[in-house]
């Protein structure tokens, strides 16, 4: 199992082999900002790879084109990814805001794992 960490939370959750960043947190009950599902196409899910950028699986053509439609093309050179396609192989560090931990009655929602 790798371990994703989540800035600016502080947020981290482990990912089988293979999960997508966002699949694994969704796994975990955490809520990962999208509105195309996990589809690709709106790049809402866009994170910032911090560290471990050789852990995600190379950007697939639909990938690249979702980030130029949404971004235009110098969005190829970021260290972004969108996180419901890039698969986890590995330990790796991103930011994104929006990312919250499962609510539970009697905690306050902005709590996180550590």
């Amino acid at each position: 199992m790798a371990t994703v960490r989540v800035l600016p939370k502080g947020i981290e959750y482990e990912a089988a082999d293979g999960a997508t960043i966002m699949a694994a947190a969704q796994a975990h009950d955490y809520y990962w900002p999208t509105t195309c599902g996990g589809e690709g196409r709106c790049t809402t899910c866009l994170c910032t790879v911090v560290s471990g950028i050789e852990n995600l699986s190379p950007r697939s053509r639909a990938e690249e084109q979702a980030l130029i439609e949404e971004r235009g093309l110098s969005a190829l050179e970021e260290p972004i990814r969108l996180a419901c396609q890039a698969h986890v192989h590995g330990d790796v560090v991103v930011e994104k805001t929006g990312v919250r931990p499962p609510f539970s009655f009697g905690q306050d929602s902005t709590e996180t794992k550590e």
